[in-house]
């Protein structure tokens, strides 16, 4: 299916590895040029690699997610040798693992700037121009614990299911502009941060890794863990053409995990 994207400029935050890079192939794939951020001058050189192999433009900045200067550099990077953006897809590691007895205040300012004031800070920036071409696309990558909260992930709960409201407020201010917002609710899947999260959960269980993530598996519906690319799949489905009459919305993507009607 051709989602209509061609052409179309997007920026995808900590695109070099896992999810993110999995959503800027997806999008390179439909034509897109693409313009990703990532800390480790390595991994984006091996994602540059990639998407230029879907032959389309591709930019790659060095770039922090919790850094109003970073994020406000690679912006201006990439219309200075893109162009106009088109497409935002927000995305960063996930805050400190803890229960809330173990959380200081160091750690909850943390999550608040990588989590949350890095979709503020690039909403604001894409925002303006895309109301003001008619068009545009965003989504928010976060996490399942916006619906289910977790009790270790005390700081990803608490902002996550913020950012399903922000997502919400900001899809009606911009609705009749043509432009969508969205969250997307990744379950477990293969990524870093699975991995990690798997370590710190064995080691409290008593359980080996992969005993941890047998369990994991099998308490999907599916029976398994996701892999990033089917993530990245319905991300472009969002960023489409074809997606112009969805917005607001905090769609699971979890292989049936998350029980709730709503």
């Amino acid at each position: 299916m051709d989602l209509g994207i061609r052409g179309r400029v997007a920026m995808v935050a900590a695109g070099s590895k896992g999810l993110g890079r999995a959503t800027a192939l997806a999008l390179a794939a439909e034509g897109c040029a693409v313009s990703i951020c990532g800390r480790g001058t390595e991994a984006l050189a091996s994602a540059k690699a990639d998407l230029e192999a879907l032959g389309v433009p591709a930019l790659t900045v060095v770039a922090d997610v919790a850094s109003a200067e970073d994020l406000a550099r690679w912006h201006q990077a990439t219309e200075a040798a893109l162009g106009a953006i088109d497409i935002l897809v927000t995305n960063t590691g996930g805050p400190k693992a803890a229960v809330f007895a173990d959380l200081s205040e160091d750690d909850w300012a943390a999550g608040v700037e990588s989590t949350l004031m890095n979709v503020v800070r690039l909403s604001r920036l894409v925002l303006p121009g895309m109301r003001a071409r008619h068009w545009g696309r965003i989504v928010h990558i976060t996490s399942l614990v916006a619906k289910q909260p977790l009790p270790l992930l005390t700081i990803s709960s608490t902002l996550r299911a913020g950012l399903s409201g922000l997502t919400r407020t900001l899809a009606t201010e911009t609705a009749r502009d043509g432009v969508t917002v969205n969250a997307l609710l990744p379950g477990h899947v293969m990524t870093d941060r699975q991995t990690h999260l798997a370590q710190v959960k064995s080691a409290a269980d008593g359980l080996t890794v992969d005993e941890h993530l047998a369990r994991t598996a099998a308490a999907i519906p599916v029976g398994r863990i996701g892999n990033p690319e089917e993530v990245g799949a319905v991300i472009a489905f969002l960023c489409s053409g074809q997606a112009a009459y969805i917005t607001g919305q905090s769609l699971l993507v979890d292989g049936g995990l998350v029980q709730g009607t709503f």
